[in-house]
């Protein structure tokens, strides 16, 4: 299994101009090109298609010479954001028309950065990352025909992405509408009905909270003061509903609480690998997630730790740490 780590974390939450300002693409690049532990390093990285790291309509000859950089520290591509939300390239894809354009049009510009990628040989695996790019808020107020029109706008972003020979993973967290829990993303998928080309991107610090219920109580399989047993329990009921569509995996790290900087919404809180108030086994509870992990074309796993401090990403420990954990995942599956 390669081990890849995000690059969007020197994006997420950050803003220019405040103590956590945005940290370039090429510096992320040599935190991880600089990490090793006992002989292994990072394999690869996955990429935010957007500013600052990315132009989603970068030319030809400038993303080549992206991946000329990215090959050059011994690193490959895999999985892309897609740069799907409103303010970016896309809107809402549970609003009008337009926003669905919008969307769709961000799925596209994606698509093709991918398979400049790979006609390069940079990139050979990975999917284009989506959300439904708009809050739970706005999604309870009809649940059921909102949950219809994401799962449109996914069949035919799905259709866009087939065309390229690309798959597209939702990821799930409590902040995006109609993927807020774990019944709700999987009733989004089953309305999607694309197996295999619309799927789901697991995140073991934003999975943790559709345990809880935190923005949907009537779907917690847990309730505080649980078991370890219970727990275990709960999170078999979870992955077994959510692993058949999962086509990428993110290693983390939660407490149990929400965060958000800047600009983002509140979610699963990404604590530090070695978080001593961590909640998670981390290598058990990917080995869930990861079972029979080749079938479903899955041959990468990506470290997400977002909005972490700046001076915690500068902190090569910090990655050393992380590249343990990762390990450990690839021990374990």
């Amino acid at each position: 299994m390669k081990l890849h780590n995000a690059m969007w974390p020197g994006l997420v939450g950050k803003e220019p101009g405040t103590d956590h300002p945005p940290i370039s693409l090429d510096h992320m690049l040599e935190l991880t090109a600089a990490t090793e532990v006992n002989g292994r390093k990072f394999d690869g990285v996955d990429l935010f298609l957007f500013h600052p790291h990315t132009d989603p309509d970068i030319s030809d000859d400038d993303l080549k010479a992206m991946a000329d950089k990215i090959a050059g520290y011994g690193l490959g591509v895999g999985s892309l954001v897609a740069p799907i939300w409103p303010g970016t390239v896309g809107a809402s894809a549970m609003g009008s028309a337009e926003d669905q354009g919008k969307f769709l049009l961000a799925v596209e510009k994606a698509c093709r950065i991918a398979k400049i990628l790979n006609e390069h040989g940079v990139r050979k695996s990975g999917v284009i990352r989506i959300d439904s790019a708009t809050g739970p808020a706005e999604w309870v107020n009809d649940p059921a025909g909102n949950t219809k029109k994401i799962a449109e706008t996914f069949q035919k972003a799905g259709k866009i992405a087939a065309g390229y020979g690309e798959r597209l993973a939702a990821e799930g967290e409590i902040c995006w509408a109609g993927m807020h829990s774990w019944k709700a993303m999987l009733d989004t998928l089953e309305a999607t009905a694309m197996p295999g080309v619309v799927g789901f991107q697991a995140d073991l610090a934003h999975t943790y909270l559709y345990l809880l219920g935190y923005n949907a109580p009537e779907a917690a399989l847990l309730q505080e003061g649980y078991t370890e047993e219970e727990f275990w329990s709960a999170y078999k009921i979870m992955t077994d509903g959510l692993r058949p569509w999962t086509l990428d995996f993110h290693v983390a790290q939660n407490d149990g609480s929400v965060h958000g900087t800047g600009s983002h919404d509140k979610t699963g809180r990404h604590c530090l690998a070695d978080d001593p108030n961590g909640k998670l086994d981390i290598a058990r509870a990917s080995s869930y997630w990861l079972k029979d992990a080749a079938d479903r074309g899955i041959q990468h796993i990506c470290w997400d730790g977002c909005m972490f401090s700046n001076e915690t990403l500068e902190n090569p420990k910090t990655w050393e740490h992380i590249l343990e954990a990762m390990i450990s995942v690839e021990k374990a599956i």
